[in-house]
This record gives C-alpha cells, structure tokens and sequence, in this order.
C-alpha cells in the first residue's frame, strides 16, 4: 500500500495551490484543532475532578460509562498530534524547502521541544519550580522531539521505505511486551541500570534516574516506540497531498477504512496487538468497554488502529470543504498548536485551582510532585459537569489569544515562529 501510495503521488499532477508556499491544508487544521481541543478535556480532568487521581477511568471494573467515554475521546489525542506532525514535516518539504534544510530544521527543533518538556512543561504543568526534587514528566512533546530528531535522518530514505520503517514499527512492537530488563544501578541501589532505564525510554514507561539515585528522576510516560514510527508514518501521510483531492480522499478512505476494521477484527480475536485482553463482562455497556479499553502507554497496535483510522476517514470527509464558523474555530486552535498547548496546561491547572478556591476545597496539591506524592486528601476536586463547565469556559478564554497568534504567523516569516 505504502509503495501505491508514493507511485500515485508522483506520477500524478498536482495542483498549483499546493506548492504554494503560504497555502494551509484546512482540514489537517481542523482535525488537530479538535483533537487539541478535546487534549485540554483529558487535562482539565486531571486537575479538577474528583476521582483524578483514585483509579484510571478506562479501568472497566471501577469507571462509569461517562467517565471511560471522557477519558477514551482523549486518547484520539497524542496518535494524531504526533502522526500530523509528521504530516507537517513533509508539508515544508512540499513548500519549497531541500532535504538538507528540513533535517536541520527537524534536528533543531526537535531538541527545542525537547528543551521544552524537561524545563518549561514541567513548570507550567505543577505551578512548581522543585527542579532538583521534583520529577521531570517525558510526556507527548518529548516523543515528538525525539521523533523528529529521527525522522530527519530517515527523510533521506526512499518514501516507500520511510512508511515501511513505520508500519514495521508500529506492527512489531507489541512482540516485545513480554521482555522483561531488570538491571539496577548498583548493589543496594533501588534504581533502575542503564539497560533497563534505556528500555523505559524505549519501550515500556517507568522512573530513571539520569543523574544518578540522589538526582532528579523521570517519569517516562511516552516510550520513544513506536512514536517514531506513527511520525514516520504521518510524514509518509504528507506526499498523498500532491494528488488531486479526489485521488487524495480515495487514498484515505481506503487506509482509514482498512484500519478500522483491522482494529475490529484483532481486537475480536484477541490473540495480539494489545498487553490487555478484552472479556465479556455482566453488562453489554462494560463488554463494549472491555473492548475499547486499549492500551496507550505505550500505544498498542490496535490503540493506534482505534484512533489513526477514524481519522484518516474524517481527513478523507472534511477534505475540500470550505470551512463554515463552528470549523474555522477549531482551524485556528489547530494552526497554532504548541502555543495552545503550552497555555492550556496553564488555563487547565488555573480554572481548577481558582474553582478550588471558590469552593473552599483544598489546593496545596495543586504545586505538589504528583509522581511521588500521595493522592490528593479528601474533599478535593468536583464532578464531570464542573469539569465539563471549566473545561469550555477554558477553550473560550484562550481562543481570543490563539486567534491573535494565528493572525501573527500567517502575516510574518520570522524564524522563531516555527518553534511556538
């Protein structure tokens, strides 16, 4: 399929709007303005409700409907921000720039993000400046950084071998769960060794010490695998925009149809793809959650199938619409996405905290470490209708300035702005 895809992109005509340099795909814009939107729900949950941190909400035995749903739209969220990423790098290629210019700009920014998570989400994240005790979270942005710093090398590949490093990575992965690295730093030492700390970043999330037992530790919640290959996928994404829209939405409804049904069927014979089992359960709803209940830590095979094939789908629908009202306010929230990303954290932890205060509940954990302090104390947070209430009330407060921001990028070349 990867093969067709690169021969039909460049034996077909393209059209002149896409080689121009200043020309936006709207409906990659719409599909990551609505999945950064729907982020900033997982996030404003996390802070503000109740049960944030008791149990996680996909845990079947212990959610409610509601909860698992609201938790289960987010994880739409870190495949597609990080597969059209990836779509974004071949974009700039598609834009004028050389193989050689885009590796540098991947390299360069792809450390700037890493920059990023270690020093600026951390604070933005826990209202904390603790560098030295608190743990540093290695979350989405992370995984792109890294990813990027890969993808500048495998650019210079063929296409057809950039998606078959890709899907290879993405189908082969799971076939490792089972390795078990168990090395330690030293005798007596409670922490992880080199190999084993390699493997969390790698492949399976935990604490690493990098600097040693008396050190700053982090949490990797984002293994680097197969987060690379969903980027180097999403690069392969980028070339199908050089046909025509109708050869392009053929193309994506092929693949999003092949994925969504590849999910149901591996899922139904539950054989691999996922560490996690689905089972019959005493109610029909907690089957179906049992079902859904994929793993993203790191993504599954068949999360990834879950989440990248409804979206190629919508690509394949909101492809060549002309954007009414209700889509050209999620396009801009998806034209700028690090700058909401980065104030939604803020936005997200301010509302809850500023609710807490209302509400007389307490809030000292709001500045604490929450990967090695203990759960919030009772009375602290609020039910999914507050969230719900924050969470809009949030989106609404920082479109005003997304908007100003887009205004700004679209007028201006400055090089700085394609790192925010």
């Amino acid at each position: 399929m990867a093969a067709t895809v690169a021969r039909q992109t460049f034996d077909s005509p393209v059209t002149a709007s896409v080689r121009a340099p200043r020309v936006r795909i709207d409906a990659v814009d719409l599909l990551r303005g609505i999945i950064m939107v729907i982020m900033m729900l997982d996030h404003t949950r996390d802070f503000a409700h109740f049960q944030a941190a008791a149990f996680d909400p996909t845990n079947v035995e212990k959610t409610t409907v509601i909860l698992f749903f609201t938790r289960w739209i987010t994880h739409f969220c870190a495949p597609l921000f990080v597969l059209l990423a990836g779509t974004g790098a071949y974009f700039q290629e598609m834009r004028g720039k050389s193989r050689g210019e885009l590796s540098r700009f991947l390299i360069s920014r792809g450390l700037w993000l890493i920059f990023v998570e270690l020093i600026v989400l951390r604070v933005v994240i826990m209202f904390n400046f603790d560098f030295m005790g608190m743990a540093a979270f290695l979350q989405v942005i992370w995984a792109i950084g890294w990813s990027m710093i890969v993808l500048a090398a495998l650019i210079h590949l063929p296409l057809g071998a950039v998606a078959a490093i890709g899907v290879g990575m993405i189908a082969v992965h799971n076939a490792f769960d089972g390795v078990n690295v168990t090395s330690w730093g030293g005798p007596g030492t409670p922490v992880p060794g080199f190999w084993a700390s390699v493997w969390h970043v790698l492949h399976v999330p935990g604490l690493i010490f990098p600097f040693g037992q008396n050190g700053p530790p982090a949490l990797v919640l984002y293994p680097l695998i197969p987060w690379i290959g969903v980027m180097a996928v999403g690069y392969t994404l980028g070339s199908i925009y050089r046909l025509e829209p109708a050869a392009r939405r053929r193309i994506l409804i092929s693949l999003g149809a092949a994925l969504a049904v590849a999910f149901v069927v591996l899922r139904a014979v539950n054989v691999y793809g996922d560490p996690s089992r689905w089972s019959a359960r005493d109610t029909a709803a907690k089957t179906v959650l049992s079902f859904l209940a994929t793993s993203k830590y790191p993504p599954s095979l068949l999360f990834l199938l879950m989440t990248i094939g409804p979206a190629l789908l919508f690509l394949a629908w909101a492809d060549g619409k002309t954007p009414g009202s209700v889509s050209r306010f999620f396009i801009t929230f998806g034209r700028v996405p690090l700058f909401f990303y980065l104030l939604q954290w803020i936005t997200a932890h301010s509302l809850a905290l500023l609710a807490s205060v209302i509400a007389g509940k307490p809030t000292d954990y709001f500045f604490s470490n929450l990967a090695v302090s203990p759960p919030p104390p009772p009375g602290t947070g609020f039910g999914l209708v507050t969230v719900y209430a924050l969470w809009i009330l949030g989106v609404l407060l920082l479109y005003p300035l997304c908007r100003w921001y887009a205004g700004i990028k679209a007028r201006r070349r400055d090089w700085w702005l394609s790192y925010l």
